[in-house]
């Protein structure tokens, strides 16, 4: 019943699910402090506020972009390949990604929490075999229709475990792509604690580890939300940098903090990107019990 209302709002054209979304990401930031506060706080301390604009015009932004990626998903999940596909109007760099096939070299696309970061992944396994790191939601209910509509084409979803990890390599050395969230806040014993907008954030290696695969090549993946329901700019952009090694959680975030000033108001400032893991010591804090 609720995938059958899913997909009757599916075929609203995206400019209205935006309209509702932005309207809706309004009403939660009146409705929760919770959420109106985290997105003010991270906002204020990364300094991306643009000039001639206040703290509060600029988190509405925000607020609003949210939102939009929240109803977005009806069009991102619940349409047919080929429309989903179409939605992506723009697409810069896949060049980078023939050359590496086409040099039989595995690749490893780094997309944060950044505009329409699912249209991404979809785009993409609709074109060539994809493995997606997955982590399902803590709204147990929505994990099926999660599923449904991100796992396309050739697309597949490996858990967030040590066998999920060994399926990723063996598609890296296959020759095949694989992807995951940047940004994402890893487990005890996955990360380290790097500076991202001037905070410690406990920040992922298992990107540094997958780069260190023989015949890898690492791109940033981003999709960006055009005015009015346009559609989405999708870009590709290699990464050089080393990520793996004592300075290799650094260095990704301060290539995912460029990506995101580009276009600070689409970043999901909401998330809670410095929080402490269980098991984990923060910075100065004494050991963890």
């Amino acid at each position: 019943m609720l995938e059958t209302l899913f997909r009757l709002a599916a075929r609203l054209p995206l400019r209205w699910l935006h309209a509702i979304g932005s309207a809706a990401g309004l009403i939660t930031l009146r409705a929760s402090p919770r959420f109106a506060a985290r997105i003010a706080d991270n906002v204020r301390r990364a300094g991306v506020v643009p000039p001639g604009e206040t703290e509060a015009q600029f988190t509405r932004r925000v607020a609003r972009e949210i939102g939009k990626g929240m109803f977005e998903l009806l069009a991102v999940w619940f349409r047919p390949d080929d429309e989903v596909s179409s939605l992506v109007v723009e697409c810069h760099g896949w060049e980078l990604i023939e050359r590496a096939l086409g040099e039989g070299r595995g690749l490893l696309f780094l997309t944060p929490h950044l505009g329409c970061f699912d249209v991404s992944a979809i785009y993409t396994s609709l074109r060539m075999p994809l493995t997606v790191l997955y982590r399902p939601p803590k709204m147990r209910w929505l994990e099926p229709l999660m599923l449904k509509g991100r796992v396309r084409g050739q697309g597949r979803v490996v858990p967030t475990t040590l066998a999920g990890v060994r399926q990723m390599l063996k598609a890296l050395r296959s020759g095949e792509a694989v992807g995951l969230l940047p940004d994402h806040v890893p487990g005890s014993g996955e990360g380290a604690w790097a500076p991202f907008f001037g905070r410690p954030a406990f920040t992922m290696t298992l990107a540094g580890r997958l780069q260190g695969t023989r015949n890898c090549t690492v791109l940033l993946a981003f999709s960006r939300r055009l005015p009015k329901g346009a559609g989405y700019a999708l870009s590709f952009e290699e990464v050089t940098a080393d990520l793996d090694g004592d300075e290799g959680p650094a260095r990704l975030n301060e290539l995912l903090e460029g990506l995101i000033r580009r276009c600070p108001e689409q970043y999901l400032w909401s998330y809670n990107r410095y929080k402490v893991p269980a098991g984990v010591t923060a910075p100065g804090a004494g050991p963890a019990a």
